[in-house]
């Protein structure tokens, strides 16, 4: 019985010495414990996790932590990002001077967390609920921030978490800042960085391999000058903290039920999202930088000023001029602009006011932050390098100065948003009241009343001569623009006495301009003249000849200059008239994305109607993509970012544009690719513009494409947003399987390709809808990756409108990167247009009646086999 007792006793103290080396507290890890692959520690409100995992297709292991009341797998942290575990033979423990380590199979280092103290007694890590893993003392408080000894939240990989700051400590030199993922499978060092450049009047940048992509504008009080959706609101609140120790960035919830990261993506934009608890599944993507053309770094140059709402996008400030006049009339303001007169210091000059600006590049400004505004001004006077200045705090009235002494670069103007700015310029530039502004030293009371006097004296009266003279030249050019544009619509009735033709926004005289589009009238949109168009194109040359459709012909041109163009030429009896033509130009002049096609100019003369747009060098998606030859060409990953690029340019016209505008007939044809295979969505003859607040509309006249039309548009007529997303659908199956919807159908001669994707997708198949040239020979491709494509194509072209997603939703689920993720919904029975009767010219037609076809075109709903 002894013998027996002491047996008992034996096991029972090895497996308390087994269970003491294995067990692992829930948030915690100590001095005698170890984590090992497959082990976790978990925070105390089971927010976050922490252990080993493998990203995407890669057979690394890294170890991270990520969230763990979140459906779909979202990592925010990574240790060893470059220096990955190819087993699952990872160690993480503490070593003798209280660093933690992370041990490979061979037991070397990989990864260690370099706490500077050796006086460390009793450390012990811990996952915090904040996301923050931190190794403290143990009797330490462990919401000191003050007593960690390390924390992760100093060193972020491409995430910033609430109550994450973002910036440099000053005393320490620790500078936090974001660096995004090499791919989808590797989250080691990528090529961008976000970083906040803390010298002169602090700033973030994007940077690409060092070059910056994007900037913020500096923090005004409020937000970032150059980011004015940063406004009060009940989810976030954000903190800026400027001071001799430190500068950073930092944002917290206000709402609990709400989760929300600050990612840096693969291609170096900004995204924040947001997940409310218990009710996503699915994060949402809140907001993103850049978000247009705008936002590319010194997109217009020197004293170029960037309006997303201006038709020339780039703009000169006042007493400034393009250094480059005809790249600006085609839209290239990178040359940036250049001074039109010298003037003397503080005896010619004075500041112009800019109201709603984004701040200039501020890196070499000098910032004041207790001189009031007046105080500002006069040591800008005083300063004549001082270029312009600015409050460098707006909240609470405004307070603080920032001044610059460099040339001003990277400005924007917003319709709301933005800030005052303060240029100097020459005094003649601020006559007519421009701003407010200061034309002598503020420190003279003398002057200051001379100048009073002169300006009641002989400013007034001039004024009034002018407004005189002003109007009486408004009515004239009224008068002239009214007999122009009648002009116009006579002959455009001429030929179709039919056809009703509304106002036009863009008044184009039909007189001869050169090709530098310098004109007198007040035109939006550069006039080339015919002569200049036929030189550039061989006299429009069957050998210069791009394309045709029913509009006419497509041609490619070299100018004098060796810029290459790309004319549009409405033949005589085009499908597209005059009104087209004109909603063409209205429309495309006002749009400004990297994901659409740059109209660069037009051309009115005798019976001509042209557009000019930049040239493409690969042409349309269609001719490469339905072409066995050189279908080669588009491996998976070309196929991919064309699918994304053309799901953000329809984004920013369904959201981010000036106005909601629906395409109503994206295809293949419509989709250009620029030198690096980047697609540009072109041909607006047909969109329509929509209120805000407006959804869908009607029409009695269905013009589009066979095989791209969504059922609702085809049967009654009725157009949205969603009709548009049906037309992506069609593409993203298309590019993925490299067969035309159109002309289509399988073994039993009874699907079109939308019939055959759905079977397949419906037998658990769907990779057999691939295209054979996507895959390089012994390359393979992220087979989620395909299988997501294929089922946001099928979610896109549901028969019912009400069950497609929003083109904001397919940009976030092609956006996320893990391929664990399930998309939010699974696809509904697809809506068909079959061919009743195949019309190979593609040519657009309008409604004729019957009960179940309209256009030649069945609606149909195909029943899965």
């Amino acid at each position: 019985m002894r013998n027996h007792y002491f047996y008992y006793l034996f096991w029972f103290l090895n497996l308390f010495i087994l269970f003491s080396k294995i067990s692992i507290a829930a948030d915690t890890l100590t001095l005698t414990q170890s984590l090992k692959d497959r082990e976790t520690i978990v925070s105390a409100q089971q927010s976050f996790e922490l252990g080993f995992f493998r990203p995407g297709n890669s057979t690394n292991r890294y170890l991270g932590i990520w969230y763990k009341k979140i459906s779909v797998p979202t990592f925010v942290w990574v240790a060893n990002r470059n220096n990955p575990l190819s087993d699952s033979s990872g160690v993480l423990k503490f070593d003798e001077r209280g660093n933690l380590i992370l041990l490979n199979q061979t037991s070397n280092i990989i990864w260690f967390s370099n706490i500077s103290r050796t006086d460390v007694k009793n450390p012990v890590a811990q996952l915090l609920d904040s996301g923050n893993f931190v190794i403290r003392e143990e009797n330490d408080d462990d919401d000191d921030q003050e007593n960690y000894l390390w924390q992760s939240f100093d060193y972020p990989t491409d995430t910033l978490l609430p109550g994450m700051k973002f910036g440099k400590n000053l005393k320490t030199g620790l500078d936090r800042i974001l660096t995004s993922w090499r791919n989808t499978d590797d989250p080691s060092t990528g090529d961008y960085t976000f970083k906040i450049d803390h010298h002169g009047f602090p700033q973030a940048f994007v940077l690409n391999n060092k070059i910056p992509h994007y900037r913020s504008g500096p923090w005004n009080g409020l937000q970032f000058s150059g980011v004015p959706e940063m406004k009060a609101n009940k989810i976030f609140d954000f903190n800026f903290v400027l001071n001799q120790e430190e500068i950073s960035y930092s944002f917290i919830l206000r709402n609990e039920s709400v989760v929300s990261r600050l990612v840096l993506s693969l291609s170096g934009t900004i995204q924040r999202f947001t997940w409310q608890l218990n009710v996503s599944n699915s994060w949402n993507l809140y907001w993103y930088a850049p978000k247009d053309q705008c936002d590319t770094f010194m997109e217009c140059g020197v004293y170029g000023v960037c309006d997303i709402n201006e038709p020339s996008l780039c703009k000169c400030v006042k007493g400034f001029e393009p250094k480059y006049p005809q790249n600006f009339n085609l839209r290239d303001g990178s040359g940036g602009c250049i001074q039109k007169m010298e003037y003397e210091c503080q005896n010619g000059d004075g500041f112009l006011k800019m109201k709603n600006m984004k701040l200039p590049e501020s890196s070499r400004s000098f910032l004041d932050i207790e001189m009031s505004l007046e105080d500002c001004e006069n040591e800008c006077w005083k300063n004549c390098s001082c270029k312009a200045y600015s409050n460098s705090n707006i909240s609470s009235g405004g307070s603080g100065c920032v001044f610059w002494v460099d040339d001003l670069i990277d400005l924007r103007h917003y319709e709301e948003g933005g800030q005052d700015l303060y240029v100097r310029v020459a005094a003649s530039e601020l006559e007519g009241g421009s701003g407010t502004n200061s034309t002598s030293n503020p420190d003279s009371d003398t002057k200051k009343k001379r100048v009073t006097v002169i300006v009641i004296v002989t400013v007034i009266p001039g004024i009034l001569l002018l407004s005189l003279l002003s109007y009486y030249c408004f009515i004239w050019k009224e008068r002239t623009v009214l007999k122009s544009s009648s002009r116009i619509d006579d002959r455009a009735a001429s030929k179709d006495k039919s056809q009703d033709v509304p106002s036009f926004d863009v008044v184009m005289p039909g007189t001869s301009r050169d090709q530098s589009g310098e004109h007198n009238d007040d035109l939006e949109l550069p006039l080339f003249d015919l002569g200049t168009l036929a030189t550039a194109t061989y006299n429009f040359s069957v050998a210069n000849k791009l394309g045709q459709g029913g509009f006419g012909s497509v041609y490619k041109g070299t100018l004098s200059d060796g810029k290459q163009i790309a004319v549009k030429r409405l033949s005589k009896n085009s499908v597209q008239g005059i009104e087209e033509f004109k909603n063409e130009v209205k429309l495309i002049a006002r749009l400004q994305h990297r994901n659409l096609v740059r109209l660069l100019g037009c051309c009115i003369e005798g019976e001509e109607k042209m557009l000019i747009y930049e040239y493409m060098q690969n042409r349309s998606l269609d001719s490469i993509l339905f072409d066995k030859a050189k279908g080669s060409s588009l491996d998976w990953q070309k196929r991919f970012n064309i699918i994304c690029g053309i799901a953000r340019g329809l984004l920013y016209l369904h959201q981010d544009s000036r106005f909601r505008i629906i395409h109503r007939d994206l295809k293949g044809s419509n989709i250009l690719l620029d030198e690096e295979m980047n697609p540009r969505i072109s041909d607006f003859g047909i969109a329509r513009i929509f209120g805000r607040d407006q959804t869908e509309a009607n029409t009695k006249k269905i013009v589009g494409t066979y095989g791209y039309m969504a059922p609702e548009y085809a049967m009654d007529g009725l157009f949205s947003i969603k009709s548009d997303v049906f037309s992506f659908g069609v593409l993203v199956l298309e590019i993925v399987s490299g067969k035309k919807n159109r002309g289509f159908y399988d073994s039993n001669n009874e699907n079109n390709l939308l019939g055959y994707a759905w079977n397949l997708w419906r037998e658990g198949k769907g990779l057999e809808l691939m295209d054979s040239n996507s895959l390089k020979l012994g390359e393979s491709c992220p087979t989620y990756q395909v299988l997501r494509c294929i089922q946001i194509g099928l979610l896109c072209v549901q028969e019912r409108a009400q069950d497609r997603p929003t083109m904001c939703s397919v940009v976030l689920m092609l956006c996320n990167d893990d391929e664990n993720a399930p998309l939010p919904a699974q696809p509904k029975q697809p809506g068909f247009c079959i061919l009743a009767t195949p019309n190979t010219n593609n040519t657009e037609t309008e409604s004729s009646s019957g009960n179940f076809t309209v256009n030649q075109v069945t609606v149909t709903t195909l029943q899965g086999r």
